[in-house]
């Protein structure tokens, strides 16, 4: 299991702020943040990388693991892209059509565990 460093009250209020618009990089660190910690505790693996620069990357998605060097599979994507897919504003399809995710890598999909949470109450 991931290890939180964003407590649940924290990352939430921090995700809510971000929804409705605030674009501090407080609030997108926090946001970004915590959604990737509650990615790699819903689907832990080490096979896929997903990286919202500049504010944390994390590994996730049970299946082979990479050592050294870049990793076979990684998904990039920016703070605003990243919190939409992950609360469900905005889906894999639409963000891969609009080139708003860099995908490489057989395994790099994440379609099927997104969205990670509905609203930020």
């Amino acid at each position: 299991m991931a290890k939180r460093r964003i407590g649940e009250s924290e990352g939430r209020a921090a995700l809510a702020a971000a929804l409705e618009g605030d674009t501090s990089r407080a609030a997108l660190a926090t946001a970004v943040r915590y959604l990737l910690e509650e990615l790699a505790e819903r689907a832990p693996g080490n096979s896929v990388e997903v990286r919202v620069p500049p504010f944390g990357a994390t590994q996730c998605v049970t299946g082979p693991r990479h050592t050294r060097g870049t990793p076979p599979n990684v998904i990039e994507t920016d703070p605003e892209t990243w919190i939409a897919l992950a609360a469900g504003t905005l889906d894999w399809a639409t963000a891969v059509a609009e080139s708003r995710i860099i995908a490489s890598g057989s395994r790099a999909r994440l379609d099927g565990l997104l969205p990670l949470v509905r609203g930020a109450s």
